[in-house]
Parts: C-alpha cells; sequence; structure tokens
C-alpha cells in the first residue's frame, strides 16, 4: 500500500523548523542535503542560496517520514496556508501530551488536548512556523 508523508516548504526556516521537530519527536535525520550538494552544471545555485535545505526527512513514526525544503528563490515566496494540518497518532495519552506541549512552544494552540466525543485525547495547534498540526491519540475501544 502506498504510504503518505507530508512534505513542507521554507522561505529559509527549513533547518531550523526541522531542528524544532526534532527535538519535539526525537530521532535523526535520514537525509540533509543542500543546494551546495547540486553536481556542478546540473541546476547553478545562487552562492547565496548554497546552504539553504535541498532536502530534509525526518521520521516521526514508524511509518510516516516528515519531509521538507527550503524554496529557492527563482520559485518564488511561500506563503503559509491554512489548507492543510499535520495529523499526528501518538501511541499514547502521555506521548500525545509530550508532543502537542512540545508542538506548542512558541506557537498558538487552536484546541487545547482534552477528551473528544469520538473516543480520543485530541488537540489542535499552529506552531511557531505557521504550520497547523493535530494531535490524536485514540483510545482503544
Amino acid at each position: 500500500m502506498a504510504s503518505v508523508n507530508p512534505y513542507l516548504s521554507f522561505n529559509d526556516k527549513c533547518e531550523e523548523a526541522f531542528n524544532f521537530y526534532k527535538s519535539v519527536f526525537g530521532g535523526e535525520f535520514t537525509t540533509l542535503g543542500r543546494f551546495s550538494d547540486i553536481p556542478p552544471g546540473d541546476h547553478p545555485t545562487p552562492p547565496e542560496e548554497a546552504n539553504k535545505v535541498m532536502h530534509v526527512a525526518l521520521p516521526i513514526g514508524p511509518s510516516t517520514v516528515l519531509m521538507g525544503s527550503d524554496t529557492p528563490a527563482a520559485m518564488g515566496t511561500i506563503h503559509n496556508g491554512n489548507n492543510f494540518y499535520v495529523a499526528v497518532a501518538p501511541e499514547s495519552e502521555a506521548e500525545a501530551t509530550r508532543i502537542f506541549n512540545g508542538l506548542a512552544a512558541g506557537g498558538t494552540v487552536t484546541m487545547p488536548m482534552e477528551k473528544a466525543f469520538w473516543g480520543a485525547y485530541f488537540g489542535m495547534l499552529v506552531d511557531k512556523f505557521g504550520i497547523q498540526w493535530m494531535v490524536n491519540y485514540q483510545y482503544e475501544q
């Protein structure tokens, strides 16, 4: 079966954002490449963009990888949108609380973590980078 992995684009904040996500979820980057890693002649990179993140991958669960990159100036400016969330399904209520509180640091809680009518412990927030998150721990049925 296919898997879905969120891919986040940033204006020069990808490394900062992913170091933040790494501090919340733990683990290590499986990939961290910069535009300076592109072979000469393939796609010339302006010197001021050489250290930007071309691609980063951070496993955040048994089958989910959070991925991202900075956006080169030639591709235009990224605007934070409100048309998506990254949904996280922790394995315990304690883990849900830890992840939620970690992501909420410096951000805005839009729905505090609480028991929801569908049998879950659920909350929503926008992190300090403008990314919307849902944390949903589903209690055993």
